[in-house]
């Protein structure tokens, strides 16, 4: 009998309702998906409960029974806690303080739910479906609008006695520089798509104060026009200075990832979205500063690779949790 899992990503823009079905042990197939703008809902409970009305039209409308569903998977950002089921006020969504998810979730589904912080989520789906697939070691890194991580040791997610262990980007690298989660000269500050938008305006405005060119930057009121898309499409077309900012990311995420081998020795290092598009830019400068900085015992067992899941990595995630949660 085929095992279904329904997913909820709830996130500032827009909320995803997911029904997925386990295929065998390793794979799983996307069954159906039904979205909404996150401020359509009245309220963080009336969101909640409109995603539990998607829920049951999905499992309607493809002929699947409750019984055939493990559970679902909430998949949110933080904070929060995953250990009582409680949406703690996220930055993106105003407004929902102390939220019981998993409560009002489960008793208007008949279904049991967890809750999960919306980087640890991914992990999991890399872990269980992607590149850290067979692995009982594993780090994720987001590498998008910031730096999220989730840490899978010994076969297991790790979740800390508040739920924030694997909050890697907030490790300060440097006394100062670009700012990332609230904090100068952090992982997240260099090494994410806003750190790397910082780091490219701070090396135009230095140029220019030079008396400089940057062709990416022509002039001071573009300033704000500068991002992480911008750099790399200028890197990959072979703009040195742009190719420097990428090298400098690219250094500071080698100091980071050393920091995290030699502590918690991973077999795998999975890295999404930036890294994944652009890792011929910051790999060099990565793998020379890993290779000077990290234990060589723990170096030759980790690799670092792009994550596989793409764009469907938020759908997967919200499943993963329910899979990991509820299925032996």
């Amino acid at each position: 009998m085929s095992v279904y899992a329904i997913g909820f990503d709830i996130g500032g823009t827009k909320c995803a309702v997911i029904l997925g079905e386990f295929v065998g042990s390793d794979d799983i197939r996307i069954v159906a998906k039904k979205r909404f703008a996150t401020k359509e809902a009245a309220s963080p409970e009336a969101c909640l409960l409109s995603m539990c009305g998607l829920a049951e039209e999905l499992l309607n409308e493809n002929g699947v029974g409750k019984s055939s569903v493990c559970g679902i998977g909430i998949s949110c950002g933080g904070p929060l806690d995953p250990a009582r089921g409680i949406i703690q006020s996220p930055p993106n969504l105003p407004g929902w303080d102390d939220i019981p998810a998993v409560e009002i979730v489960s008793a208007k589904t008949g279904l049991p739910a967890k809750l999960e912080n919306d980087a640890n989520a991914c992990a999991l789906a890399e872990w269980k479906f992607g590149a850290g697939r067979g692995f009982s070691d594993m780090i994720f890194l987001t590498f998008g609008t910031g730096l999220g991580a989730g840490i899978i040791a010994g076969g297991r997610l790790l979740a800390g006695r508040s739920g924030m262990a694997g909050e890697c980007g907030h490790i300060r690298l440097a006394a100062d520089g670009p700012v990332g989660y609230g904090k100068a000269g952090s992982f997240e500050g260099f090494c994410s798509g806003g750190g790397i938008a910082q780091l490219g305006q701070m090396y135009a405005k230095d140029a220019m104060a030079k008396g400089k060119s940057v062709a990416w930057c022509p002039s001071p009121d573009k300033l704000d026009e500068v991002n992480a898309k911008v750099i790399g499409d200028a890197a990959e077309n072979g703009d040195e200075d742009a190719k420097a900012v990428y090298a400098l990311s690219g250094k500071r995420l080698g100091e980071g990832l050393s920091v995290l081998i030699d502590i918690l020795n991973p077999e795998r290092i999975v890295i999404g979205s930036i890294f994944a598009r652009s890792g011929d830019l910051l790999r060099p400068a990565m793998e020379e500063v890993i290779a000077r900085e990290t234990l060589p015992q723990s170096a030759a067992v980790c690799k670092v690779v792009p994550a596989e899941l793409g764009e469907a990595i938020g759908d997967i995630a919200s499943l993963a949790i329910a899979k990991d949660t509820f299925v032996q």
